[in-house]
């Protein structure tokens, strides 16, 4: 799957609103993707809406269409805030070989994060990695080039720039970087959370191939997420699976997990709806990336660093 790069910025969309529900049609594939007024995707073009759904997206948000021939990327290249004080080095981020590490080229704009692990160190500093997972469009790293790297630790997350020193073939592929030329830190606490108001369809088929509701998610984090739904779920302890997508400028993920219901809240964000607490389950690396960069993105564009103290 594919997940967004780290872009405090979004593509430029021109919004129409679809005053007319009959606009998008039920049980056909969607002509294209339906977004909130805020820019928030709700449904990738080529999704599906029953009669139910759409009476509930109307009904919670306010559907627009993107009507712009080509979305304009803005510039990826500003890395996150950094809210540390004094440099960071390779120690400081106490990574395992086999730490999961997303990778992308500094050169360009909205490129798109990719997988890979941490196999190694060398003495200075050097970090040997797998090549990156194939991406869309196909990016292969040079000698000499400049990439940017989110690495996944224990305790955080964090963001360097490296240089590719070398590309090798023998024993196996894998990359050679150098010493990270910056390091910032990106500070997690174990649940942070964003606000948010996505188009969440669930269900409880954990497979989810047969997701009939729909619902809003109020906020989410790395490890759970709100769901707002038109009637209670399930019980607490009892498992549904949700899906929704994730877009950052062009680049765009259906992200699906199972969530077990931890808890049922009045403070709901319309009336009429139940709030539910949801957990996820372990996810796939490449989830857990993709969910990880979404919620940073987030709170880059909202300064959420900003009030947080030194």
């Amino acid at each position: 799957m594919h997940f967004p790069a780290h872009n405090s910025g979004a593509a430029s969309k021109i919004l129409e609103p679809l005053a007319d529900p009959g606009l998008l049609p039920l049980e056909t594939p969607l002509p294209h993707a339906v977004f909130h007024q805020d820019g928030t995707m709700l449904l990738p073009a080529g999704g599906m809406l029953n009669s139910e759904q759409r009476d509930f997206l109307f009904a919670h948000f306010q559907p627009h269409q993107d009507t712009a021939q080509e979305a304009s990327m803005a510039n990826a290249q500003n890395g996150p805030a950094d809210r540390t004080k004094g440099a960071l080095a390779l120690d400081d981020m106490n990574l395992a070989i086999g730490a999961l590490l997303g990778i992308r080229s500094q050169a360009g704009m909205g490129r798109e994060m990719l997988p890979c692990r941490l196999i190694g160190f060398r003495s200075g500093g050097a970090l040997f990695v797998t090549p990156p997972a194939s991406g869309n469009p196909a990016w292969e790293p040079f000698l000499g080039e400049q990439v940017e790297i989110v690495a996944i630790a224990t305790q955080a997350v964090f963001w360097l720039v490296c240089t590719v020193e070398a590309v090798c073939a023998h024993p196996f592929r894998y990359l050679v970087l150098s010493e990270p030329g910056t390091i910032r830190r990106l500070r997690e606490r174990r649940a942070i959370r964003v606000r948010t108001q996505l188009a969440v369809r669930y269900g409880v088929d954990l497979t989810g191939s047969s997701l009939e509701r729909l619902g809003i998610g109020c906020d989410i984090s790395v490890l759970g997420m709100s769901l707002a739904a038109g009637q209670k779920i399930g019980e607490v302890g009892e498992r549904i699976c949700v899906v929704f997508p994730i877009e950052a400028g062009e680049a765009q993920a259906t992200f699906q997990a199972v969530a077990v219901i931890r808890n049922l809240r009045s403070d709901t964000p319309q009336e009429g709806l139940t709030l539910h607490g949801l957990e996820f389950d372990p996810l796939a690396p490449e989830s857990q990336i993709a969910l990880k960069t979404f919620v940073f993105d987030r709170q880059d564009a909202v300064s959420y660093w900003a009030g947080m103290p030194g």
